[in-house]
């Protein structure tokens, strides 16, 4: 293949060196990766979206205005390479639940996620010089308590919308004056989380709480293998003990961003094929999910469609150990959040959400994100 052309005038470059693999150069640090993969330079492209779910190398930090999907799922192995301080010293960690690694080094912080090939994302951090051999796991440092907002943060009643990545204060600030919502969902995690997160911080999750807004975290972690996501997801191959892990993994990227204890947090399982194995296994994944946020003192949070999951929480209501709050997808257009799929003894006292229409582009305030719109009833729970 013939070189590729420098992308930006300070310094990040591509260039060819075999048939299947190719160099990137960014800040002072060259990674090898696979010459398909297409390279993104945010500074020349600022509404590019960061996104897992396809290869990529992404170099810089997107603007102000990413033009993303409403949501995106699915991991495969791709490279995100932002600016950090000069003089930062080189570390790995890995969190093998999600499976992303993060790296740092002088003048730059990376984000490397995989899905089924992990050796291939090694290799390139490798090929950068990082140590990869060190990797040590992941673990979210300490938010001070002055970043800590408090459970109501995701209680509301109202409407919502929920948008692949956290937007800039710039837009979260002419959407809070000119739109007509008060809540905002945001993916906080999971291995099957496909949009980057450049802004989602305790400092923006405050300082949105501080403005008005509430939230209902997301949590896009394994599928069930006949989701209609299909070989783009990694999927539940066993329940208990990986439902037991992505609750762990949510509580800790939740505290993270200053959401603690008693927090709804929403375990996302798209659109599946009921029965059988599909059900039980996913069955059983979230109860896992529920019993371990109850241990750890969050709340229990489950999205799904009406003819999935929400069909088979209810048909075994009296079998398993529900979620506290149930998010569920119907694109109706009808805002309430009753619905025939829903029996009126479950999830009735301010336990609900309905996603009633997705994948729109709105503009308020002369911002326009793409987003789907939400109805919440989701009230404080039992002190």
């Amino acid at each position: 293949m013939t070189a590729c052309a420098v992308l930006g005038a300070a310094g990040p470059a591509a260039r060819a060196t075999t048939d299947d693999t190719r160099t990137v150069t960014y800040r002072g640090h060259t990674f090898t990766v696979p010459a398909d993969w297409p390279v993104i330079d945010l500074a020349e492209h600022p509404t590019a979206c960061v996104r897992f779910d396809r290869h990529a190398v992404y170099l810089g930090t997107p603007g102000e205005r990413q033009d993303c999907p409403a949501r995106a799922l699915g991991r495969t192995e791709s490279l995100w390479v932002q600016p950090a301080a000069a003089g930062t010293k080189s570390a790995v960690t890995e969190n093998r639940t999600a499976r992303v690694y993060r790296a740092t080094a002088d003048q730059i912080a990376v984000t490397a996620p995989y899905g089924g090939d992990r050796e291939a994302i090694r290799r390139v951090l490798d090929s950068a010089g990082l140590p990869i051999a060190a990797a040590r796991a992941e673990k979210p440092g300490a938010v001070p308590a002055a970043l800590t907002v408090p459970a109501v943060a995701s209680t509301h009643q109202g409407r919502g919308f929920d948008a692949c990545t956290a937007p800039s204060q710039s837009s979260m600030n002419a959407w809070k004056s000119a739109s007509p919502y008060g809540a905002i969902g945001i993916y906080i995690g999971g291995v099957n989380r496909a949009c980057g997160q450049a802004r989602l911080t305790a400092p923006w999750v405050l300082a949105q709480y501080t403005n008005g807004w509430r939230f209902f975290p997301l949590y896009v972690g394994l599928q069930s293998a006949a989701s209609s996501c299909g070989d783009a997801c990694a999927p539940i191959t066993d329940p208990v003990p990986q439902g037991r892990e992505a609750a762990e993994d949510a509580v800790a990227q939740a505290s993270a961003l200053g959401l603690g204890r008693g927090t709804v947090i929403y375990n996302d399982l798209e659109q599946y094929d009921r029965g059988g194995t599909a059900t039980t296994q996913v069955l059983r994944y979230l109860e896992a999910w529920t019993k371990r946020l109850h241990d750890l003192g969050y709340r229990s949070g489950a999205y799904g469609s009406v003819s999935s999951l929400v069909a088979d929480l209810v048909a075994n209501a009296k079998k398993t150990t529900l979620p506290d709050v149930i998010h569920f997808a119907r694109w109706n257009g009808d805002s309430s959040t009753d619905d025939p799929a829903l029996p009126p003894a479950l999830w009735a006292d301010h336990q609900r959400i309905h996603q009633y229409a997705g994948n729109r582009k709105e503009t308020h305030g002369g911002v326009t994100i793409n987003i789907d719109r939400n109805q919440l009833d989701v009230g404080a729970g039992p002190s």
